[in-house]
């Protein structure tokens, strides 16, 4: 018998694998697919900075606590598995086309409270930093320590780490209902049977709303579907990722580059539509005019599973004492998933947490759950 099974095999499923059996602890990660395959693949790995010494709000001291380990996890993987995940600190760009030269100043405050180094731009200072970016540019920052990761070769490695570990993956096999034992889960219900473990974890993304509510675990959770483009012009038009509000342009070092990323609720639907994909051709040409010529190679599309706040959901289900919860990252879940992995195997073994976790209760939404829900009904 395992001592923990994990629900979901995306990046925080198996980082906290990774982390749970680095413990000693022997850990099963179940997946309806193949691992990794679903949101955590389809991102575009983009890896905003964060201080921990001045974050004081629950979502910056998580983005700030998984900053400082992203170096160290990334050096860990290529130790231990021989695979680069493409980690690096490339530095952002944050724009707005037209409008008022204050549009930023908010966020340029807020980056500045948190003790985030940014550097304001004046005069031709935005061209050049990025030679080829739009002239119509009328505000712009520059923040020196935003980073990136490959997502499929962070995936890969982590894969080849739980492997190595020896966790036991479980691929293509959905989890349908729990064994309930008075206050506690015994086990997990599959087609092939019946897994009965100490403890468990979910950790499905846009789909853990449907298992949960089999617990009584009532969270706020509905997948928002984002397309993504890959373009490719040699060489590389741009250097920095550039944030146009939630829309952006990913440089990945060998000519190509990602471009996203739509937000729409259509259900468990991943479909690339004709709007979709064309809006974010629009939209990159719009930014870096040379992208123009650029070679269009493909566009697929994920399902982020957004809270009814925008902050994951990271704890014990207080309806079950042995069932825990790590959803509901929306965007942000291969960015947060190095701390997301560190505090939940913190709890799983009653260890105190490297950021609090009140904030991030998974009951903390259950009577809005189901109206949140309704905005799809296929998540119920």
């Amino acid at each position: 018998m395992h001592d923990v099974i994990i629900i979901g095999g995306g990046v925080v499923g198996l980082s906290l694998a990774c982390e749970l059996a680095g413990e000693g602890v022997a850990v099963a990660v179940f997946d309806q697919g193949q691992m990794g395959q679903e949101s955590s693949w389809a991102g575009a790995g983009i890896l905003p900075p964060g201080n921990p010494e001045l974050a004081e709000l629950p979502e910056a001291q998580l983005r700030a606590a998984s900053h400082v380990l992203w170096p160290d996890v990334s050096d860990l993987l290529r130790a231990e598995t021989g695979i680069d995940n493409g980690f690096r600190r490339c530095g952002g760009l944050e724009v707005r086309l037209g409008g008022n030269r204050s549009a930023l100043d908010d966020e340029i405050a807020a980056w500045r409270r948190e003790g985030v180094t940014v550097e304001i731009f004046a005069g031709e200072a935005p061209w050049r930093c990025e030679v080829e970016l739009n002239r119509a540019v009328a505000a712009a920052y520059r923040l020196p320590e935003m980073g990136q990761v490959r997502n499929p070769r962070h995936l890969k490695a982590l894969v080849a780490l739980a492997a190595k570990r020896g966790v036991t993956l479980v691929p293509g096999t959905p989890v349908h209902g729990f064994d309930r034992a008075r206050e506690k889960i015994v086990a997990v219900e599959t087609h092939g049977g019946r897994h009965p473990a100490g403890q468990f974890v979910v950790a499905g993304g846009a789909w853990s709303a449907r298992l949960l509510n089999e617990a009584d675990c009532t969270v706020a959770v509905r997948p928002l579907r984002g397309q993504i483009v890959l373009l490719n012009r040699q060489p590389s038009p741009i250097r920095h990722v550039i944030n146009v509000g939630a829309r952006y342009l990913v440089p990945r070092g060998d000519g190509c580059i990602l471009v996203g990323a739509t937000e729409e609720v259509a259900g468990f639907d991943k479909q690339t539509t004709a709007g979709g994909v064309g809006g974010l051709v629009e939209f990159a040409c719009d930014i870096i005019p040379a992208l123009a010529q650029a070679h269009f190679e493909r566009a697929w599309a994920g399902l982020r599973p957004q809270s009814a706040d925008g902050l994951p959901y990271l704890g014990r289900c207080p309806q079950a004492e042995n069932l825990f919860v790590a959803t509901g990252h929306f965007r942000a879940g291969l960015q947060l998933s190095p701390i997301t992995a560190r505090v939940m195997m913190q709890l799983l073994l009653e260890r105190e947490t490297t950021v609090p976790l009140a904030a991030f209760s998974p009951d903390r939404h259950r009577r809005q759950a189901a109206v949140f829900a309704d905005v799809n009904p296929s998540l119920v």
